[in-house]
């Protein structure tokens, strides 16, 4: 990027020079070798906190924001993380920033073998980049299937809440993507939770009931041991926190 700011197309001497040059006089600060960031006129060289959205950016351009930090991105994180997850083909340790630690995790392995790992994935602008991040019906999924990585479910619930639509066909193709009983019935259950606000028909459900559990499952997974109240929902063969269903608003308008 610097080569490029500069009209070349890779790194020469100079531009190593001149970089140098800039770190020896607080313009810029080493985040790691090879990643800079700018210092604001007036800050302290020792107090800059690069975005760390910027930054994962930066690490990887191929990159896909996901999980907590899709939330985020799409505008109805509830609450605030400080961890901002990338998805990339190629892994590498978490990069420790002053306010947050940029992760990045490989795709999901499900999505990989069927060539699908941009499935659901949309471009957004941030600030002054163009990121790529999952969208609303593919981060709902991933949020079910890995509640850790956004928070719980109940930040999930809350915040996956707050979309203002969802597409219910690229929906049900992200499902049939994962081909996992639990994850129908997860999103079976909130789209029946929220169906008036998310326009859902009742034929919609019933093509994710068709695929529910067989028995029923703990969500999240292991469930059994961490969840102290939690509540069998029938229809959906899914046994869920209390807090959970007591956070969920019904066809909420």
């Amino acid at each position: 990027m610097f080569a490029e700011a500069h009209g070349k197309g890779r790194m020469s001497p100079a531009l190593v020079e001149r970089l140098k040059y800039l770190q020896s006089t607080g313009r810029i600060v080493s985040l790691e070798r090879g990643l800079y960031a700018t210092v604001r006129p007036g800050e302290d060289p020792g107090a800059v906190t690069p975005d760390p959205y910027l930054v994962g950016a930066a690490l990887r351009p191929d990159g896909v924001f996901g999980y907590h930090s899709a939330l985020t991105l799409l505008g109805v994180g509830h609450s605030d993380w400080s961890v901002v997850t990338l998805l990339s083909s190629r892994r590498r340790r978490p990069l420790e920033l002053r306010s947050a630690r940029v992760e990045i995790l490989p795709h999901p392995a499900a999505l990989v073998r069927k060539e699908a790992t941009d499935l659901g994935v949309r471009s957004l602008g941030y600030l002054h980049a163009t990121v790529r991040v999952t969208g609303r019906e593919r981060t709902l999924v991933d949020g079910f299937r890995q509640p850790r990585l956004v928070g719980g479910l109940e930040e999930l619930v809350t915040s996956a809440a707050g979309f203002a639509s969802l597409d219910l066909e690229l929906l049900d193709s992200v499902l049939h993507a994962y081909d996992l009983r639990t994850l129908f019935a997860a999103v079976g259950w909130f789209l029946e939770t929220y169906q008036q606000h998310f326009y859902v028909p009742d034929d919609f459900l019933l093509r994710l009931e068709s695929r529910r559990p067989a028995s029923p499952q703990y969500l999240p997974r292991g469930g059994r041991t961490q969840m102290h109240g939690g509540r069998l929902v029938r229809r959906w063969n899914l046994i869920l926190p209390e807090v959970v269903l007591r956070g969920a608003e019904p066809n909420e308008p």
